[in-house]
């Protein structure tokens, strides 16, 4: 495993994984019970749950056992996906994003983290508005039912179909525009360590009380998929420990999200998986 130099193995006294959530997209080929299992059985004290890993469930109960593992449920991923060229595409997005809020109310979700998309050959700036447009019609609804809306900038690659939000500081803007405190922002490392704005950004996020989501994996040379390539805490180029020191300075005490697409580590062994991921939190971040 390639080490990041700048990380410093902690004192066994900081071997606590309280704090450190998974998501089920993380350990793909586990269902939402077996990772339950296995995250509770390592200590794990928290999950993230894909709407995947709903499917054919009953919600509640998923949400039930959960908390009988003594997880603490971090978030639901994902809705979003607001941009389209029909008027009616746009709408089908907004009911699909009210369904996932329903579905954060039943499991007991906090927040529902928003992918926002993009559409290719529209422009950004109308794909921004429609973003902005589709999270202001869910508000009122996210605010009934008590669900936080978190807008993840994604990197700038996936500014073509995936997220036309590619910047925090274009994150820090909407959620201020838009100005409800049931709408912030989720911070994930793979997106945005190289960007030179980050700290002040961070900072600018905590100030407003919008930092609600802090996602941490590593940034792979060569990264030999756009999408499913992702590493390990400590595999790659990206100095998790300072911007998680960042966020923290922010005000941030909640979770560390892994969020990991891997095909390589879909392949594996997930419970030898989940011991690389715990190896990763301890010593990389």
């Amino acid at each position: 495993m390639i080490g990041n130099p700048q990380s410093v193995a902690p004192e066994p006294s900081f071997r606590d994984f309280s704090k450190l959530c998974v998501h089920t997209i993380t350990t793909k080929p586990w269902s939402v019970e077996e990772a339950a299992e296995h995250f509770a059985m390592s200590g794990i004290g928290g999950i993230t749950v894909w709407r995947d890993a709903l499917a054919n469930r009953n919600i509640y109960q998923i949400g039930q056992l959960l908390r009988d593992h003594n997880l603490s449920i971090v978030s639901l991923c994902r809705g979003g996906f607001f941009p389209n060229l029909e008027a009616a595409g746009r709408q089908a997005a907004i009911d699909d994003n009210r369904r996932a809020i329903d579905e954060a109310a039943e499991l007991g979700a906090p927040h529902v983290v928003l992918v926002c998309g993009a559409v290719p050959g529209q422009p950004l700036t109308e794909s921004r508005k429609q973003i902005r447009d589709g999270i202001a019609a869910l508000m009122p609804h996210a605010e009934a039912s008590g669900v936080r809306l978190a807008i993840e900038p994604l990197h700038p690659m996936y500014a073509d179909n995936r997220s036309a939000i590619n910047t925090l500081g274009q994150a820090n803007d909407m959620a201020e525009e838009l100005n409800s405190p049931f709408v912030g922002v989720a911070v994930d490392v793979y997106h945005l360590w190289w960007d030179p704005d980050l700290e002040k950004e961070i900072a600018r996020c905590g100030k407003n009380g919008h930092l609600y989501a802090f996602h941490i994996c590593d940034w792979k040379t060569p990264t030999l998929d756009l999408l499913n390539d992702r590493g390990l805490m400590g595999e790659g180029c990206i100095n998790v420990r300072q911007i998680r020191s960042w966020v923290e300075a922010a005000g941030f005490n909640g979770f560390n999200e892994v969020e990991i697409f891997s095909n390589r580590y879909w392949a594996e062994d997930q419970a030898e998986f989940l011991e690389k991921i715990k190896h990763g939190y301890l010593y990389h971040s």
